[in-house]
């Protein structure tokens, strides 16, 4: 389980852009506006796969999909 956990970790606001499909500097503003889960440690955003995806497809289904 722990393992499982370790794994679903992104490290770095370049992760996360990467998986969220947004560029560097579009991620940054979404982590330091706090529009999506993650933490920064020291100067590392930390987020989670599973979290970063509920938050989106929560966005989706409560404004009926449209960005």
């Amino acid at each position: 389980m722990q393992n499982d956990e370790f794994a679903d970790l992104l490290w770095g606001a370049q992760a996360i852009a990467d998986y969220i499909g947004r560029n560097y500097r579009q991620t940054v503003y979404l982590l330091s506006t706090k529009k999506l889960p993650a933490q920064k440690i020291g100067a590392m955003w930390i987020g989670h796969r599973g979290k970063l995806r509920a938050r989106l497809l929560g966005d989706a289904a409560s404004n009926g999909g449209a960005e």
